[in-house]
């Protein structure tokens, strides 16, 4: 007979003791395992890591201290150079006016800035004395005449009078004398009336030649004296403009840039971006001491009248090519050295500082008659620490590794 059970037994589970077995223990080991060798990884490639990034490092900090540098190549200097001069403009003519008549001026009728012909009337002088000394000139003239008359009628009849006997060769010789002085005294009348005449006629001031009026220093009323006692007093200025003068002293260096007939372009501050073309007509054929140049003169035509005389112009004269001339290269290739002048030149991916000897001076560039050859790599700007035999790394213009 079995005992039957009550519900709260019915309920209970029943649980069943388990001892610890050989598979639980495998897989903790493996976990163990498995944990060192994502340990030793990690250690590994970290260690790793950094090693690669301090050797990257190195790397980079001996690249970094190896200098870079641009290079350029020296050029021939071409078979025509320049050079660029000041100059100044005068006018092709420049004449002061003066007055060759004393008195009073009457009226002018020019000012500065007036454009004038040969032979146009500048102003009129008032010389009442002038005249009154033509008319008395003029009577004398006319009592030397009738004096002539009638000496040359005594002769003639003293010269038939010699031929009957009547009269002695003595008398008749001093009647021809009378006859001659009275020419003579005639020839100097007509002479001082020609000469007041002409210095009547110099009451009307001209002009002597095409040109433009630059001063008026006189005015109605003014007292003009002619004499020769007395410093003569300027009435006009005239110049000439059609044509300029250009004067330039060309330093002895560059006189073969002096050569008559050879062309100019001549350029002004005031007509930016514009030329003129002169021509060299004349030099002095000299070197100044004082200065140690050479004074040309450039003539330009100026039809317009645009260029005006005392303007500052810059002239730029052509050096006629010459056989052997030397390198040309940039200004910012030089170092200035206790020792003299050296470039950097690149050789073998070292620099090495080169002494030169420089020839013409151009301003941004230099001719170099000795020292270099056109294949040599010279490094632009370089620094004043650079030294020879310090490793250079070379650069193009657009920045790649060469």
């Amino acid at each position: 007979m079995t005992v039957e059970q009550t519900p709260q037994e019915e309920a209970q589970p029943q649980i069943a003791l388990r001892t610890p077995g050989w598979g639980t223990t495998a897989t903790i080991l493996v976990l163990c395992v498995l944990f060192a060798a994502g340990a030793a990884a990690l250690v590994y490639f970290g260690i790793n890591s950094r090693t690669a990034a301090a050797s990257a490092l190195a790397k980079q900090v001996k690249e970094d201290a190896v200098l870079t540098v641009s290079v350029v190549h020296p050029k021939v200097g071409g078979a025509d150079e320049e050079v660029v001069l000041p100059g100044n403009t005068q006018a092709f003519t420049d004449s002061p006016i003066y007055a060759r008549t004393t008195g009073y001026l009457k009226k002018w009728y020019v000012d500065i800035g007036t454009h004038v012909t040969a032979g146009e009337l500048l102003a009129e002088i008032d010389a009442p004395e002038l005249d009154h000394q033509l008319q008395q000139a003029k009577a004398d003239l006319e009592t030397a005449n009738a004096n002539l008359k009638l000496a040359q009628s005594t002769a003639d009849r003293w010269q038939f009078l010699l031929k009957t006997q009547s009269v002695s060769r003595q008398e008749t010789d001093e009647k021809t004398g009378d006859l001659n002085a009275k020419k003579a005294m005639v020839d100097a009348s007509a002479n001082a009336v020609h000469r007041l005449e002409d210095l009547q006629s110099y009451e009307k001031v001209t002009a002597p030649f095409d040109g433009v009026i630059t001063a008026r220093n006189t005015d109605v009323g003014a007292l003009i004296d002619a004499g020769a006692n007395t410093p003569a007093r300027e009435l006009f200025h005239l110049a000439a403009t059609k044509q300029l003068r250009v004067f330039v002293n060309v330093p002895e260096p560059y006189n073969r840039a002096a050569q008559n007939g050879a062309h100019a372009t001549l350029q002004l501050s005031e007509f930016p971006g514009r030329t003129f073309t002169g021509t060299l007509v004349r030099n002095a054929n000299a070197i100044d001491t004082a200065s140690r140049t050479l004074l040309v003169e450039v003539d330009v035509d100026n039809p317009t009248g645009e260029l005006l005389p005392g303007a500052y112009i810059s002239v730029h004269l052509k050096l006629p090519g010459r056989a052997g001339h030397g390198l040309t290269i940039p200004a910012n290739t030089i170092l200035f050295r206790s020792e003299g002048l050296r470039v950097g030149v690149v050789r073998e991916g070292h620099a090495q500082l080169v002494p030169i000897t420089v020839g013409r001076d151009y301003g941004n560039e230099l001719e170099v008659v000795s020292g270099l050859t056109m294949r040599d790599q010279l490094i632009s700007n370089p620094a004043d620490s650079l030294v020879s035999g310090e490793a250079v790394r070379v650069t193009s213009s657009e920045g790649s590794v060469k």
